[in-house]
């Protein structure tokens, strides 16, 4: 091959290698141009895409509207209208129970007004005044049980604990709290005992008269009587029985009652369970002693006697029922037995059981004010009628006590 040829292949080769060059920079170019034209506008949509739903994703979490904040709000919003369900419902039931216990007490008002027609008696100036006057929710009623021979008993009582005249109506519409001494009649029925409980009554005007023979182997019975004829005249919160040898601070009673109020069923006093006496002649003997098991065996838990306090449900209960309740030999195991299979509360407070001077003056002294105050080994305080004026003096809350007392 000749130089020439050589040469002409040689400069062929370099042109072509040239070309090839400036193609393949034009094609770059031209690719690159072109992906920026197609892809570039792509990829700036679907990214200003994905900002978007984030920032939308943020305002809806910022506004609660997450899919999980949404769902607890509807769980919240569930559990709010459920427990909104319940209260009603609780409400609901709790007037029920209110408006039964209500046709309870009228209830057990018109048998005892039905009863006094029955027998032959007169209805007394209470009842009188109760359908002449429309209905007074009270806190509570006091009866104060006495016998025809406790004369000066209800005398010392009524110069010491019990208020008199104006300030005992005072008591009643201001504190709502009815005091009242109650007794029955005598096997004689208008004879000279009774006579003369009736001229005590037109002077002071503050015992209570039940259809009732007076007879101390009679206290059950009489106990049934007055609960009965007390819810029937008072609408009231709480039915007390105590004894009229015993000392009682009005205010501090009203006090301890009122933490109780919104119970529906509570039996309130110093509650035991002494033994059950079988022997013929002792006090407090038990004639029916063999129900409750092998000898020497005890009383259920129950209030003593001196002092206790029921809440209206149960006084309309003993109210109803009271000529199928049985009666045992003393008074304060016969009320314990009427609840006993009851939804009743036992509360045990021994503010209502306190011993006479210096017991209840260094309980006085220390803040913790006694309700009642007696002598265990009298089942009352010993003399009454000439000790409890000492008693009053050492151990009364004063008469402010009362008065400004907020119930």
């Amino acid at each position: 091959m000749s130089w020439k040829s050589r040469g002409e292949q040689s400069s062929r080769s370099v042109v072509s290698q040239k070309w090839a060059l400036l193609l393949c920079l034009g094609c770059f170019c031209a690719g690159m141009l072109f992906t920026n034209r197609m892809w570039a506008v792509p990829e700036h949509k679907g990214f200003m895409r994905t900002t978007a739903m984030e920032a939308e994703k943020l305002k809806l979490i910022s506004e609660g509207c997450d899919p999980k904040a949404l769902h607890l709000k509807e769980v919240k919003h569930e559990s709010k209208d459920i427990m909104g369900e319940v209260f009603k419902t609780h409400n609901a039931i709790q007037t029920l129970d209110k408006t039964i216990s209500n046709l309870e007490m009228e209830l057990a008002a018109a048998r005892a007004a039905q009863e006094s027609i029955r027998s032959g008696s007169p209805l007394s100036q209470d009842v009188m005044k109760k359908k002449s006057s429309g209905k007074r929710r009270y806190l509570m009623v006091i009866g104060i049980n006495t016998a025809f021979s406790s004369r000066k008993r209800r005398d010392s009582v009524r110069a010491t604990w019990m208020p008199q005249g104006e300030k005992r109506k005072k008591l009643e519409e201001e504190k709502g709290i009815i005091v009242r001494f109650v007794i029955g009649h005598s096997a004689t029925s208008g004879g000279i005992l009774d006579r003369a409980i009736e001229a005590e009554d037109r002077k002071h005007g503050d015992l209570l008269r039940l259809d009732h023979v007076e007879g101390y182997l009679e206290l059950s019975a009489k106990t049934k009587v007055y609960f009965s004829t007390a819810a029937a005249l008072w609408d009231a919160d709480f039915y007390i029985k105590v004894d009229d040898d015993v000392h009682v601070n009005i205010a501090t009673l009203g006090e301890t009652l009122v933490r109780h109020r919104s119970k529906p069923r509570v039996y309130i006093g110093c509650m035991k369970s002494g033994p059950v006496l079988n022997q013929k002649g002792v006090r407090y003997h038990e004639p029916e002693y063999w129900k409750f098991g092998e000898a020497g065996n005890k009383y259920f838990r129950h209030a003593t006697g001196q002092l206790y306090a029921i809440s209206r449900d149960l006084a309309a209960y003993i109210s109803i029922n009271q000529h199928v309740l049985h009666r045992y030999a003393n008074e304060d195991v016969s009320l314990g037995s009427w609840f006993i299979g009851l939804d009743v509360e036992h509360i045990d407070d021994r503010r209502l059981c306190c011993g006479t001077p210096p017991d209840c003056e260094w309980k006085a002294q220390a803040g913790n004010i006694c309700v009642a105050s007696f002598d265990w080994s009298c089942s009352g305080i010993c003399r009454s009628a000439d000790r409890i004026k000492e008693v009053h003096r050492r151990c009364g809350e004063g008469e402010n006590a009362l008065w400004s007392a907020s119930f």
